[in-house]
């Protein structure tokens, strides 16, 4: 992490967990854990759709904002069942996390609405964690770079450099997600250096070097000094762990520490 030269950041993505009234105790939960965090380390909770205005209310006055994990990227329409980014400023959101490799196996998304969805988010105002990461597979076969670098390229298409910095890019080796299996230290530094790189080449190095880059995959309180302690790694994008107030304090103050 290099907290002098970008932000890092901790952000938990809950998936489809937790009813209202146990978001609220979890969020009260976490809220004076991390709250030495202030100014070292962002730290969200990107919660269901159902939760945000209780989120938003629980969070109020503390050091945690909170994420949305989706987002329409039309304004109105006959889109049953989505959500729009201005519905989501309204309510008080600041992230969202868009193209998680589960929205992309399960529902269909691609790098052209991935590229829409974040576009549309940023001129709402809102702050996009792109989600990239390769198949087992294509590691296996040795294409990751060749697949990291065509989903920066198309999720970021038209995307201005301003903009860019705004933005936050998740790596997220889909092999890693939800599995108990993690990347090493060594090879999440590797992908998420190639993404700084390949950023400054789309860019400029400035653009490159401002971007947080996280990494998600299985980070949890046993492996993430490690993780965090890398130069490219900017902070993690927390599953199961940050369900857990304790361990996902774990994680923030690993981030705080470095």
């Amino acid at each position: 992490m290099k907290k002098d030269v970008r932000k890092a950041i901790i952000a938990g993505n809950w998936k489809m967990n937790k009813t209202r009234p146990e978001a609220k105790e979890l969020l009260e939960a976490i809220k004076p854990l991390v709250a030495n965090a202030n100014g070292k380390v962002e730290v969200i909770a990107c919660v269901p759709f159902t939760n945000l205005e209780t989120a938003v209310a629980a969070t109020e006055g503390s050091n945690v904002k909170v994420g949305a994990e989706n987002v329409h990227f039309e304004k109105s329409g006959a889109y049953t069942g989505e959500i729009s980014a201005d519905m989501l400023v309204e309510v008080g959101v600041e992230y969202v996390v868009i193209g998680h490799s589960e929205r992309r196996q399960y529902f269909g998304e691609t790098d052209e609405t991935v590229n829409k969805r974040t576009k549309a988010a940023l001129a709402a105002g809102l702050k996009p964690i792109v989600c990239v990461g390769e198949l087992l597979w294509e590691r296996e076969c040795s294409i990751t770079e060749e697949v990291i670098a065509r989903q920066i390229k198309l999720d970021l298409f038209d995307v201005a450099a301003e903009d860019v910095k705004k933005t936050v890019i998740a790596y997220e080796p889909v092999w890693a997600i939800g599995t108990g299996k993690t990347a090493t230290a060594d090879q999440a530094e590797e992908v998420c250096a190639f993404i700084r790189n390949t950023l400054a080449k789309l860019y400029d190095e400035q653009t490159a070097q401002a971007v947080t880059i996280q990494y998600g995959g299985s980070m949890n309180a046993t492996n993430c000094a490690e993780l965090l302690s890398k130069e490219n790694v900017d902070g993690g994008l927390i599953g199961g762990a940050s369900l857990k107030a304790n361990d996902f304090n774990t994680i923030v103050q690993a981030a705080v520490n470095l």
